[in-house]
């Protein structure tokens, strides 16, 4: 009742009105979440009324108001607009308010703080995946004709940057004839002003070269214009930009070797807006060069220099990963396509990548090494499971493959030397040079691999690669040597992971037995490993690979259950699906082999487990396996002999709360 004295029925834009809302927008901010919640939930009880989108939108222009509470206002507004502006059978926002709103907002957006800005470019992002260009054909010319009346770059980076929301869908989305009509009305309208703005900025650039603080505003313009060209230039290649290139590759050119103090940033770790430029035309021409190669073909070698020239410049620091990564992910998208092969066919300019550009960025660095020891699962995420695709690892790897792919032998030889070299340092000093262990590692592992899958890892690898030697050499020691550095010994587990569908069934058989007293580590990465390791093992079923069989796994198997509950105790693992998962496809493997006292003994364990995580389940997975442990043993625990099911449901039951 208090609230409904706040506005009134008819949601005119009066003072009384917007006095109201503004007092209902303050209590949505207040540290009181039963007096939030009140607010919020009268806020939405109103929200379907006419006028009242218009009412919102009124406040968040006054500029005499708390900017908190304009701000509140614009994002009760996105988010008002996310709930109801897609029609449907219960229309929430009045036509005409739709209009009024349609009208408004490009200007309101662009005149208001940064703050409030983007919480309004958000929405207009959202109105228009609804709206343009059918109900908004307007949209673009009323962006452009903004753009090219500004006064000022604030006004410029925000159109751009609405006009970045509306179109990097275009990135993802699939080939329709409506997505290229669409695609087809903005070249019309938005590619000519986009490429003059491009011009007169680059322009504007050089003769602000010395003004820091203009030249941050234009650099900002400069790296927005540069994804909007990636974005129009994703699903094919325009005919504008066709015609056009002569305007911007010569001008992207430049961009990739310019240096300028004055757009540093001081921490180490946060790009700069010249880094993200630069790595971004990196992703535009690395897109031509994949898809448009035949006309991109005129400038080719011309941005193979430059890129080269930017990898031997640049530094390893944090705040350059993305830059290196996409500049070598450009290098790649070149070596793979045969009809490029001679760029990288002398044997003079393959030792120089190997050297000056692929191994430099296959080592480990500080950040790898404390990712490993403070956040393990994330990078268990990152190396185990490929969320790493933006490091620079990850892309020296793909230019590995992308090299090897037409040049493998010269590739394979010319990396043995640096293998040589770096196990041989290794090898003078293990405690001080264990980085070029795991360089070696990986560097055979990307070396190796030319095709895999989820399920079997490697299918196919290098033929000028022995990798059973290598396994029996260099990684089984590692694996048995309880010295051996743990981020040598998670390399060396990864190694077998990947190629435990190609090495000798032989050797990847007789790993489990390597592998199993690591279950039971206290790191976390490494009984994760190792876990996963046999897991994967146990599944492998290819003509060539017999499965693994109960008695195969039946020496392990109950040093695997002690090292899987004991890694259980260790802090951050008593959820950790990749030991669960272990735990299942063992027992699933080992069916009525089980032995009886080990199975009331396991459904114990697993009850109390489950007792615990009842308490706050927060991970999905983890669950899932467990119950499926449950199930597996049930049914397999009873085939041979149907009395244990009387001891396997007394485990389940006897622990119950």
């Amino acid at each position: 009742n208090e609230y409904k004295s706040y506005l009134s029925q008819d949601m005119d834009i009066n003072d009384n009105n917007l006095k109201g809302l503004a007092e209902c927008l303050e209590k949505t901010l207040k540290a009181d979440i039963n007096l939030r919640k009140e607010a919020e939930k009268f806020l939405q009880s109103i929200e379907s009324r006419k006028n009242f989108p218009i009412l919102v939108l009124k406040l968040v222009s006054m500029d005499n108001l708390d900017l908190k509470i304009r701000v509140a206002g614009a994002v009760y507004f996105k988010n008002m607009v996310k709930r109801n502006w897609q029609v449907d059978s219960d229309n929430k926002i009045d036509d005409e308010d739709r209009n009024q709103v349609r009208s408004l907002i490009i200007s309101l957006m662009l005149a208001s703080p940064e703050s409030v800005q983007r919480q309004l470019s958000d929405a207009i992002t959202v109105i228009g995946a609804e709206d343009f260009p059918e109900k908004w054909p307007n949209l673009i010319s009323e962006l452009v004709e903004k753009m090219k009346t500004a006064s000022n770059f604030a006004v410029v980076n925000g159109v751009l940057q609405t006009a970045h929301s509306l179109f990097k869908r275009y990135r993802y989305e699939m080939k329709s004839d409506k997505l290229f009509t669409e695609i087809k009305f903005v070249l019309e309208n938005f590619a000519e002003p986009l490429t003059q703005l491009f011009e007169q900025t680059i322009n504007l650039a050089n003769s602000k070269a010395d003004n820091k603080a203009e030249l941050k505003i234009i650099f900002s313009s400069l790296v927005v214009v540069a994804k909007l060209f990636y974005s129009l230039n994703y699903q094919d290649l325009p005919e504008f930009f066709e015609d056009n290139m002569e305007r911007w590759f010569p001008k992207f050119l430049p961009l990739l070797t310019l240096e300028n103090k004055l757009l540093d940033t001081d921490d180490s770790e946060e790009a700069g807006l010249l880094e993200m430029l630069k790595s971004q035309i990196c992703e535009n021409v690395a897109l031509y060069a994949q898809k448009y190669d035949e006309e991109f073909a005129p400038y080719l070698q011309k941005f193979v220099e430059a890129v080269w020239n930017l990898l031997l410049t640049t530094s390893q620091e944090v705040k350059y990963d993305l830059l290196v990564s996409n500049a070598i992910r450009f290098l790649s998208s070149v070596a793979e396509r045969p009809q490029y092969a001679e760029l990288f066919k002398d044997e003079a300019i393959l030792t120089n990548i190997c050297q000056k550009i692929l191994v430099p960025n296959m080592m480990l660095r500080e950040s790898d090494i404390e990712l490993f020891e403070d956040n393990p699962f994330q990078y268990i995420r990152a190396d185990m499971e490929g969320s790493d695709a933006e490091t620079r690892r990850r892309a020296a790897s793909d230019l590995v493959r992308a090299l090897c792919s037409c040049q493998e032998s010269a590739i394979t030889n010319i990396f043995s030397s640096y293998l040589t070299h770096l196990i041989t340092g290794y090898q003078s000093d293990p405690s001080n040079k264990w980085k070029d262990k795991e360089a070696a590692i990986y560097i055979v592992i990307s070396l190796a691999v030319k095709t895999k899958t989820e399920r079997h890892g490697a299918t196919t690898s290098n033929e000028f690669m022995n990798l059973n030697d290598f396994y029996m050499n260099q990684i089984k020691p590692e694996l048995e040597n309880a010295n051996s550095h743990l981020i040598v010994k998670s390399a060396c587990i990864k190694y077998i992971t990947t190629f435990r569908s190609t090495m000798s069934r032989e050797a990847v058989v007789g790993s489990i037995a390597t592998l199993t007293p690591l279950v039971a580590s206290n790191s976390i990465v490494i009984h994760s490993y190792a876990s996963t390791a046999i897991e994967k093992i146990l599944i492998i079923k290819l003509p060539n690979f017999t499965p693994v069989t109960p008695q195969e796994l039946s020496s392990s198997f109950e040093a695997i259950l002690n090292g899987l509950f004991s890694s259980f105790g260790v802090e951050g693992s008593n959820e950790n699906e990749y030991l669960m998962k272990l735990l299942m496809r063992s027992v699933s493997l080992m069916k009525e082999q089980l032995p009886h006292p080990l199975i009331k003994n396991l459904t114990s364990a697993l009850t109390t487990k489950l007792n615990e995580i009842c308490k706050n389940p927060s991970k999905p997975h983890f669950n899932h396996y467990l119950f499926e442990t449950y199930s597996c043993l049930i049914r397999n625990s009873c085939v041979a002999n149907p009395t244990n099911i009387t001891g396997g449901l007394r485990g389940l039951t006897a622990h119950q709360p």
